[in-house]
């Protein structure tokens, strides 16, 4: 079906919103500060708590009632996913490797007194302050991660977190020195079977004392966490030593490393990359290979001293990961599409509960219809900063919902009069989770 010219009038308020740009992807591992009141409030499990919805003036989420301005661009798709918690419902994928990695860490962690080293935080609100979201992590004013093209706000103070980093600062002052959390997260992103406006996440944290990461250390007592006159180096920030760097670098890799290796056995591919993000130096992202390709599943990194110290930690050193639970889920248990996490369908359900979560599970396709496909092209007007590509995704995403599979790009033209048109390729299917014919 090929749609041409599509009027203008129906795109009007998506051409005319403020501007959007966008945030480039990063896995963000660290969890770091949150310290507004958002940050504290957990979503209710009795049932009571109204659903989200946008107002003329506000919107409401969570039973909180969010004034609107320009910069509100949460869409009703999106709300609607808040407080459904996939983490948390038993049996589902996402709860099942949330409660395998959790299983992992409080067997093989195991504090001084037999009690779990690691604590588990799972049902904090996904409403934060833009402070929480980023200055938190040390994220700059006029950053591209930023941006409304790639994040859902509520207003300009207040947003759905864009990763549970947003919670690592409340948690470290709270006087925890290693942790896991879990949880939903939101950022506005290209379709395809890999992406998804909504996803979850769990980040682990660890910090330690002088005498806790020396203790094994042949002579570890001549040892310290901290140098003065340092400077920082791609191995190490400036206040650190080197020797406490390489430590802490080892502990993380090789926890993770026997984290995969717990999950998917010692025939899953992994390979480390260098790579960079505001709140650890040196960072690294763990990549797996799935379906032929490297896929980025977590990234990590020694944390940056200014977030310890600005949640009284500073005399510890620490690190922190935060990794995808779609991704590992859909490696795990050979799921081909992220959209099938928020499939209600039986057939799908029915073949995660399971008596043990550590029993192995392959996931049985639903449906086998062919996909179709929609080419749509449109106009955009001259002075057309102010659209994205995440734009377009959104209104998709609000009218064909999870039925759309892919949206590519496959053709730009210039008019001579300085018109832009934008062609556009949309895959839909016979759904595989309602077998519902869609065109």
């Amino acid at each position: 079906m090929r749609l041409s010219n599509t009027p203008l009038s129906l795109l009007r308020p998506l051409l005319q919103s403020s501007s959007r740009s966008l945030l480039h992807r990063s896995c963000l591992s660290t969890l770091s500060a949150n310290q507004g009141t958002a940050s504290c409030r957990r979503l209710s499990t009795d049932g009571s708590t109204p659903r989200p919805e946008i107002g003329q003036d506000s919107v409401n989420v969570s039973g909180q009632s969010y004034p609107r301005d320009d910069f509100t661009n949460v869409t009703p798709k999106i709300l609607d996913k808040v407080g459904r918690n996939l983490h948390n419902q038993s049996h589902h994928p996402l709860w099942l490797i949330k409660e395998r990695i959790k299983a992992h860490f409080y067997s093989s962690y195991v504090g001084r007194l037999g009690n779990p080293l690691f604590s588990v935080h799972d049902n904090l609100s996904p409403v934060v302050t833009v402070e929480q979201n980023f200055d938190s992590l040390l994220i700059p004013p006029g950053h591209p991660s930023r941006k409304r093209g790639d994040n859902y706000y509520l207003n300009r103070k207040t947003m759905l977190r864009a990763h549970t980093s947003a919670h690592q600062r409340e948690l470290v002052k709270s006087g925890l020195d290693a942790f896991l959390l879990a949880g939903d997260v939101y950022r506005r992103d290209e379709i395809d079977t890999s992406h998804y406006p909504v996803f979850h996440q769990m980040e682990g944290v660890r910090l330690f004392s002088n005498h806790e990461l020396f203790s094994k250390v042949r002579n570890g007592e001549d040892l310290s966490l901290f140098e003065r006159g340092g400077r920082r180096t791609p191995e190490k920030q400036e206040t650190h030593t080197l020797e406490a760097v390489k430590l802490v670098e080892f502990d993380l890799k090789q926890t993770l490393t026997r984290l995969v290796t717990h999950l998917f056995g010692e025939d899953l591919e992994v390979r480390w990359v260098d790579c960079y993000f505001p709140f650890t130096h040196p960072s690294f992202e763990m990549e797996v290979r799935f379906q032929g390709d490297w896929m980025e599943v977590l990234g990590c990194g020694v944390m940056e001293q200014e977030l310890l110290n600005s949640a009284g930690a500073e005399n510890k050193l620490g690190w922190a990961f935060g990794l995808g639970l779609e991704r590992l889920a859909m490696v795990l248990y050979s799921i081909p599409d992220i959209r099938l996490f928020w499939s209600q369908d039986e057939r799908f359900l029915k073949q995660f509960r399971v008596q043990d979560i550590h029993q192995p599970i392959c996931f049985q396709p639903l449906s086998k219809y062919p996909p179709l496909i929609n080419d749509i092209s449109f106009w955009l007007p001259e002075n057309s900063e102010s659209f994205t590509e995440n734009d377009f995704y959104d209104m998709v995403r609000s009218i064909g919902g999870d039925l759309v599979e892919k949206v590519s790009l496959v053709d730009e033209f210039i008019h001579p009069k300085g018109f832009i048109r934008e062609g556009w390729r949309k895959r839909d299917e016979r759904s595989r989770v309602t077998e519902r014919c869609v065109c």
